[in-house]
């Protein structure tokens, strides 16, 4: 009983937090972007980067959060190794955004 609410509920967990993630993503570009032109009219120095980068980072988050909850639903072998390597593969974006945030806030002291 447990395992088939699992099979119907998690799919829905999953979707909100790819959801969340998009929409994360997203808002921070706009705003990244935003932020940008007015530097450009203002002439005023914006540290939109760092900013973007942030944004990015925590979308990645929740699209690994996804990805990790996902494992619960593995029914193959393949399955796993796929979603394996997705993880693996969104954990070294992450590392590579949060190693590139702190390089240009070293930077930018």
């Amino acid at each position: 009983m447990l395992h088939h609410m699992i099979e119907i509920v998690l799919p829905v967990i999953i979707s909100i937090c790819e959801l969340i993630g998009i929409f994360v993503v997203v808002v921070s570009t706009m705003r990244a972007f935003y932020r940008y032109l007015k530097g450009l009219v203002t002439h005023q120095p914006m540290n939109v980067k760092f900013e973007l980068a942030q944004g990015l980072g925590l979308g990645l988050e929740f699209k690994m959060a996804s990805e990790i909850l996902k494992t619960v639903l593995v029914q193959s072998v393949e399955e796993l190794v796929i979603l394996g390597a997705v993880i693996l593969l969104r954990a070294l974006v992450a590392v590579l955004i949060h190693f590139e945030m702190r390089t240009d806030e070293h930077h930018n002291k």
